[in-house]
């Protein structure tokens, strides 16, 4: 981990630079949906999922920060934060996903990439939804036993326990236990009014031949 530095006692640590989300509407959507669905996924288990929030590594320097797309940090509490400062987490974040372009690239795969390795982050994912750098959209990087950063070759997150595929310009996440697909809130809301019609038209047919309850 980076070293603290000598800090004053009054250290303004911001929870925001004034900058956008992202890039473009698409780079927005995969952030919110990543973050979406791995804070339904993680609702149970003692799991922060944080999206462009800011990081701070070194005690008493406010200027050593980074603001991951993604992060999940585990073993913390539960609760809301306005930014996560290493130091008094206690926990580094386990995963980090990034949301790419060729714009942001060279920070991406050269100062973060090196930043999320030194400070021991187990997975670190790259999302590139139009493919302006990366080919296949997604490229996944797992801590060896030496600390170096190796290629993941099947898309699977052994820290999350699932596997990540690009489908169109969205990250899918598919449950390594069972296979299952994790439903975006959309596929959630569709699921629920397929539901409640399969529920009527059920409810409309006992009516037909007199079987409703009172």
């Amino acid at each position: 981990m980076i070293a603290s530095a000598a800090s004053p006692l009054e250290i303004d640590y911001p929870s925001s630079d004034g900058e956008p989300l992202a890039e473009t509407q698409q780079h927005v959507l995969a952030i919110l949906t990543t973050l979406a669905l791995l804070r339904i996924y993680l609702q149970d288990r003692p799991a922060v999922v944080f999206a462009d929030q800011f990081l701070y590594y070194v005690e008493g320097e406010p200027k050593s920060r980074v603001a991951p797309d993604v992060m999940v940090v585990f073993d913390i509490p539960k609760r809301l934060y306005p930014h996560y400062k290493l130091w008094e987490g206690g926990q580094i974040p386990a995963i980090i996903i990034e949301v790419t372009s060729r714009g942001t690239k060279d920070v991406d795969l050269g100062f973060k990439k090196a930043l999320y390795q030194e400070l021991g982050v187990l997975e670190y994912w790259l999302f590139d939804p139009y493919g302006e750098w990366i080919g296949e959209q997604l490229r996944g990087y797992g801590l060896n036993e030496a600390g170096i950063y190796q290629p993941i070759v099947d898309g699977r997150s052994q820290v999350l326990g699932l596997r990540l595929q690009p489908e169109e310009y969205l990250i899918s996440f598919y449950r390594l236990d069972t296979g299952e697909k994790l439903l975006t809130p959309e596929e959630l809301y569709q699921a629920a009014q397929d539901a409640n019609r399969r529920a009527e038209r059920l409810a409309a047919r006992l009516r037909a031949l007199g079987l409703e309850e009172d």
